[in-house]
């Protein structure tokens, strides 16, 4: 059950003047503070003990799930542009970390596999790979889920956003 909105007097304004906001909009905005900064705090401390990027972690953890998947797959797994997903794929194969192999009957298709470092890089992740957002919003039930979705959907729209655009296809790890 969520809290009820409420104000606080003491706030120090940001860049746009939270106090000049509607009560319920700036302590909305502090909880989407709350859920960017524990996004981004995750990311770096990931790639503070790992040396790998949160997106590059999350594609290796799916391709050690799914050995032998194909890079258009991964990049529905992750939910992200199939340009982005090669761009990992690219950086992880460099490094040592995942192995790429062409199709035999179709060169065109890319099959993925982890090498044996990208398992023992794995092996110390200390959290979730796909990140603490998704962890959270699958542990959701369905009626939040739709709540939210459609009331950020309402959010996005006013902003003049494309709710299906670029900008939904970034990694969180990225942002």
């Amino acid at each position: 059950m969520s809290e009820p909105i409420a104000t606080r007097t003491d706030a120090p304004a940001d860049g746009i003047g939270t106090s000049a906001l509607p009560p319920q909009a700036a302590v909305v905005l502090r909880q989407f503070r709350v859920v960017f900064n524990a996004v981004k705090t995750h990311f770096q401390q990931l790639e503070r003990q790992t040396g790998v990027g949160g997106a590059q972690l999350w594609a290796l953890s799916v391709v050690a799930a799914e050995p032998g998947i194909v890079v258009g797959d991964l990049a529905q797994r992750m939910d992200i542009h199939q340009s982005t997903t090669s761009n990992l794929v690219r950086t992880l194969v460099s490094r040592g970390l995942m192995l790429s192999r062409r199709d035999d009957q179709d060169r065109r298709v890319v099959h993925l596999e982890i090498s044996e470092s990208g398992r023992t890089l794995l092996a110390s992740v200390p959290g979730p790979t796909a990140g603490v957002l998704p962890q959270a919003l699958a542990q959701l039930d369905e009626a939040t889920l739709i709540r939210l979705h459609d009331d950020l959907a309402t959010l996005i729209r006013t902003l003049g956003e494309d709710e299906h655009g670029e900008a939904s296809r970034t990694p969180l790890a990225q942002l």
